[in-house]
């Protein structure tokens, strides 16, 4: 990678994380600080919102970093964003304790309602905070390394590798959708009360969440941009433009693959984390191979290989989402295809790519 590079790549983190701190402090305050009649208040509903948007601006880091960077074109990061948020659902459920409507201090509403006589072993320890941090991070990172070590050490590559993962999300869903797993079946897991002792209801949490997932985007874009300037960074862009030459040469190609799939998955797992407590829901629609594809779609938008370019993405596609599913809902697809289609044709190296060309001609 040329100094050049460095340099440029540098300005965009710059520029990136200082309009992050601007939100960051902008949207609480205009929340907390001014008067609903203001018309400079922010609603609490649009804080949420943003959160979310936040944390899918994470989820897209983790998938420019394997499909940007390495050249895996991952259609089941939407798996490891899900089994993220069921492990924090999973914590919040055990908060309800017996302010849920059956009353029973151990199991959750649907497992009273389904019959269930005790709490299924993988249930344990769920009620602590701290481990369901280790859960989150643990769950899909594992089932990232045991699949990456399968099918990297087979060598499955280009769109055989993509279907496989697709294939992976969409046998998660199926499971999980079945009341016998123990995750709700297909209402999944909601009616949470209160994160780490908060009322999640309240504007203060919500703003907290909100600065969580603000913090957790920022550490995850510093991390990546860490990784893709060292020297593992360098070795990964040599993978995907040339695999067969840099096996040659000495580099173990798989371990590569495996370490930055791993890593990938665990920051999908904690975007995901953050994205229940404010959505206030999690359920089997989450493992949905479109959401799979609509991920691929944001950080194509924004720009592959840029980080940058794909927060900018997934805040520009999700935006456009909410606006075009309340004015013309049945659209909303067609549009999302379209767009797609566009951005292949016209602008592969997505948003990012294009102000890049348009500031290098000045």
């Amino acid at each position: 990678m040329s100094s050049h590079t460095l340099i440029k790549g540098d300005r965009d983190s710059q520029v990136f994380l200082s309009l992050l701190l601007v939100v960051a402090i902008t949207l609480p305050a205009l929340n907390l600080l001014v008067p609903e009649a203001n018309p400079l208040h922010v609603s609490t509903y649009t804080v949420t919102l943003a959160g979310k948007y936040l944390t899918y601006g994470l989820l897209a880091i983790a998938v420019d970093l394997v499909w940007g960077y390495l050249g895996i074109l991952s259609l089941g990061h939407a798996a490891f964003f899900a089994l993220g948020g069921y492990a924090m659902g999973m914590h919040l459920m055990r908060q309800i304790g017996e302010r849920g409507v059956y009353g029973n201090p151990i199991l959750p509403d649907f497992m009273v309602f389904l019959d269930w006589q005790e709490l299924p072993w993988f249930w344990y320890g769920m009620d602590h905070f701290w481990f369901a941090m280790i859960v989150v991070m643990l769950v899909p990172g594992l089932l990232a390394f045991v699949f990456g070590w399968l099918a990297f050490r087979s060598r499955v590559t280009g769109v055989y590798l993509s279907i496989i993962t697709q294939a992976l999300t969409y046998a998660l869903m199926l499971a999980f959708f079945r009341n016998e797993m123990g995750f709700g079946g297909n209402n999944g897991l909601t009616d949470f009360k209160d994160i780490l002792g908060f009322d999640l209801h309240t504007d203060a949490t919500r703003v907290g969440l909100f600065l969580a997932s603000a913090i957790a985007l920022a550490m995850g874009y510093l991390a990546c941009r860490y990784i893709v300037t060292s020297r593992l960074g360098r070795v990964a862009v040599a993978v995907r433009d040339a695999e067969d030459r840099t096996r040659f040469i000495g580099y173990r190609v798989e371990w590569v693959k495996l370490w930055l799939f791993t890593f990938s998955a665990v920051l999908a797992g904690i975007a995901g984390a953050l994205y229940v407590p404010q959505a206030g829901i999690i359920n089997p629609g989450e493992f949905s191979p479109l959401n799979s594809i609509e991920i691929v779609v944001w950080v194509a938008v924004g720009g592959r290989a840029t980080l940058v370019g794909a927060v900018a993405g997934a805040l520009m596609v999700n935006y456009g989402k909410s606006y075009f599913t309340a004015a013309l809902p049945e659209m909303w697809l067609f549009a999302l295809g379209g767009l797609f289609v566009l951005v292949t044709l016209f602008l592969p190296q997505g948003v990012i790519g294009l102000l890049r060309r348009k500031e290098s001609l000045k």
